[in-house]
């Protein structure tokens, strides 16, 4: 920003002295061309005068020693011509040749005539190159002689072209004083905007106590009244977000504690509820069971909302084989299966456990919408190799795949199925409405995006992109051993885990 003010008052100063040196020069260098040429046309008709005085007196000679003091007095060449054009006096030898050449000039010519004339010659860039003035001298009733005056014009030159150099000076002086003055003006005013800037950066990357000090107190005015305003609108967001902060605290022991002790009393009176009020009592239940898991996801959301974490590289394929051995004891005692594909996806930028709870939703929906002896399978696919011939190398996408076999879903209602609270039509119980929208959340504060596809057998492809991480290794997949289990599809087996006590109860669902 500084360049651009600096250069951009530089460049109004370079126009102003251009307007204002450039027709001053080419005014002076008019100027001087006109008094040179008044000065010679002034000394032709004095010396044709004194000629004329001199030829009627017989005063040849004093006539010879006045063209010789007068030539050698301005620097130039004096000729007088008689009235049929023959040398009378000149201030230098001439040949016979160079008399007729002098006499047949333009100038003189005009001379012999009776009429005064001057002859300017001017070199290509504008200068004064030769000057000549010729006046006619009277001999007679019609009979006229001739007075040439020529002279270099170097001093002419000089004179000009030094009223140009002092003109470059002073343009150049002018130039260096603005320079100077725009610059620390432009220090001045972009220093508070630069300060503001570096403090917008910090609040955005999620830096609450950024704040712009040096702009509030420095800089034109309307710079000053724009950190102020920065400043107030950081403080309210910071005091809003520690407020949420502190009600998501609040609300998650307030509302978790009643919500298990409600379940607890439900279980409870499970052995004393007649046979016939069973139905209320396991719909009661499922509700409660609902109703915590909407808390669950509404706090989880609302976690993610309040803080705004940086992703880190994460390895896909170590999580997805943990998640997997987490949850296939889970889906073993519902008669089903859960199989990891064969693919390596390598590393992708996250948010920290975003891909554990992307994960964990998934799977606990494939998980309600499958049936007995069905298979679900967590895939990945490792970034697709750039083209040949593309500018840019980018690492590309990393893509998670939850593919399931249940009924699926039409597509009108696979595009509403990130929307808050929004469950299908005919959907079972259990859902809150809130785990796929966490999905996305998740998925976009990594820098990626989220999907639901049509699986190839029919059910749902529920497709999790992320930023690729280029992988340090050659091959770039995980390490040698570190996964085990790599069931190919659809020729799919249950994933052989440790046989270890899983989680009770699926996470939350969408």
């Amino acid at each position: 920003m500084t360049r651009r003010l600096l250069l951009s008052h530089l460049t109004v100063a370079l126009l102003v002295l251009l307007c204002l040196e450039v027709p001053l020069g080419i005014v002076y260098g008019r100027a001087e061309q006109q008094r040179a040429t008044r000065a010679a046309e002034d000394e032709a008709e004095s010396l044709a005068a004194y000629a004329a005085v001199s030829v009627a007196g017989g005063r040849g000679a004093a006539l010879g020693d006045r063209v010789a003091h007068c030539a050698a007095r301005i620097g130039g060449d004096v000729y007088v011509f008689g009235p049929d054009g023959s040398l009378t006096a000149a201030s230098g030898p001439l040949s016979p040749a160079g008399t007729r050449a002098m006499a047949g000039r333009p100038e003189v010519r005009s001379a012999l005539r009776g009429r005064a004339a001057t002859q300017v010659r001017t070199a290509a860039l504008g200068g004064v190159r030769e000057l000549s003035a010729a006046a006619p001298v009277p001999l007679g009733a019609s009979r006229f002689g001739a007075v040439r005056v020529g002279f270099p014009t170097g001093t002419v030159h000089r004179r000009v072209h030094g009223v140009w150099l002092t003109l470059a000076l002073v343009g150049l002086v002018a130039l260096t004083a603005v320079a100077g003055v725009a610059f620390r003006l432009a220090r001045w005013t972009s220093r508070p905007v630069r300060e503001l800037e570096r403090a917008t950066a910090r609040l955005a990357e999620g830096d609450l106590s950024a704040r712009a000090t040096l702009a509030t107190s420095t800089g034109p005015p309307e710079v000053r009244r724009l950190a102020i305003t920065f400043n107030e609108t950081a403080a309210r967001l910071e005091h809003l977000l520690e407020a949420q902060r502190a009600f998501a605290g609040e609300a998650s022991h307030q509302l978790r504690t009643p919500l298990a002790a409600l379940r607890l009393r439900l279980d409870n009176l499970e052995p004393d509820v007649a046979p016939r009020a069973r139905p209320g009592l396991t719909a009661a239940m499922t509700e409660t069971e609902r109703l915590a898991r909407m808390v669950e996801g509404l706090l989880a959301m609302a976690r993610l909302d309040e803080k705004a974490a940086t992703p880190v590289a994460v390895d896909l394929d170590a999580v997805a084989l943990d998640r997997v051995r987490t949850w296939a004891p889970v889906f073993e005692e519902r008669g089903c299966r859960l199989a990891l594909g064969i693919e390596h996806a390598g590393r992708a930028l996250a948010v920290p456990g975003a891909v554990e709870q992307i994960l964990d939703n998934l799977l606990s929906n494939a998980l309600r919408v499958s049936r007995p002896g069905s298979v679900v399978l967590v895939d990945r696919r490792p970034p697709r190799p750039p083209r040949r011939g593309a500018r840019e190398q980018r690492p590309g996408w990393a893509e998670l795949h939850v593919l399931d076999e249940g009924p699926g879903m039409p597509p009108e209602h696979r595009d509403r199925a990130f929307d808050r609270f929004w469950r299908a039509p005919g959907a079972g119980e259990g859902g809150s409405g809130l785990g796929l929208p966490l999905v996305q959340r998740l998925a976009v504060a990594s820098g990626g995006r989220a999907a639901l596809e049509e699986a190839a057998r029919g059910g749902v492809d529920a497709v999790v992109r992320l930023p690729a991480v280029p992988s340090p290794s050659p091959g770039g997949g995980a390490p040698a051993g570190r996964v085990e289990a790599l069931i190919p599809w659809p020729s799919l087996r249950s994933v052989p885990v440790p046989r270890r006590r899983g989680p009770s109860r699926t996470g939350p669902g969408a």
